[in-house]
C-alpha cells in the first residue's frame, strides 16, 4: 500500500477513535473497518492476523460495552426498567440533540424513570450517578478496544 493509503488508513482509524467520544461516529466500527481495507489492500499473512484481531476486538468490546456497565448498574439496585427507559430516550437524544444526545437521554432517562419510580430527587440521583459510571465505563471500554486496534494495525505497518 502506497504512504498516502496508509495515511489515510491511519486518519480514517483516528477518526474513529474520536468516534468513540463523540457518538455521532461509529467508533470502533469505523476503526474496523479501515483495517478491512488496508486487509484487503496489502493482502498479506499479517494484514489478515491483523483484521482477525480487530474482528474480535471489535466484536469483544461491543458485547462488554453494554454487559459490564449493565451488570454494575443492576448491583447497585438499578432495576431493568429504569435502564429500558435510559436507553429508550438516550435513542430519541441522539436524534433530537447531535452528538451529546444519546449522553444526556440516557442519564436524563434514568434520572427520571428513578424520580418516577422512588418519588424523590434524593432517591433518583444516586441511580443517576451509577449511569453517569457506566457512560464512562463503557466509552473507555469502546475506546481500549479502539486504541487496540489501532496499535495492531501501527505495529503490523511499522513491523511486518
Amino acid at each position: 500500500m502506497s504512504t498516502t493509503g496508509l495515511v489515510l488508513v491511519g486518519v480514517a482509524i483516528l477518526v474513529g477513535l474520536l468516534g468513540v467520544l463523540v457518538p455521532a461516529l461509529p467508533g470502533v466500527l469505523l476503526c474496523w473497518a479501515a483495517v478491512l481495507v488496508w486487509a484487503l489492500v496489502e493482502r498479506s499473512t499479517a494484514a489478515w492476523v491483523v483484521l482477525g484481531v480487530a474482528s474480535a476486538l471489535a466484536a469483544l468490546s461491543q458485547v462488554v460495552k453494554y454487559l459490564v456497565p449493565g451488570r454494575r448498574m443492576r448491583a447497585a439496585g438499578v432495576p431493568w426498567s429504569t435502564l429500558a427507559v435510559g436507553g429508550a430516550v438516550a435513542i430519541v437524544g441522539f436524534f433530537v440533540i447531535p452528538v451529546v444526545g444519546a449522553f444526556l437521554g440516557f442519564v436524563g432517562g434514568v434520572y427520571a424513570a428513578e424520580w418516577a419510580r422512588l418519588g424523590s430527587h434524593a432517591a433518583a440521583w444516586p441511580s443517576t450517578v451509577h449511569a453517569l459510571k457506566a457512560v464512562g465505563l463503557s466509552v473507555l471500554i469502546e475506546l481500549g478496544a479502539g486504541l487496540l486496534i489501532a496499535a495492531a494495525w501501527l505495529a503490523a505497518v511499522l513491523f511486518a
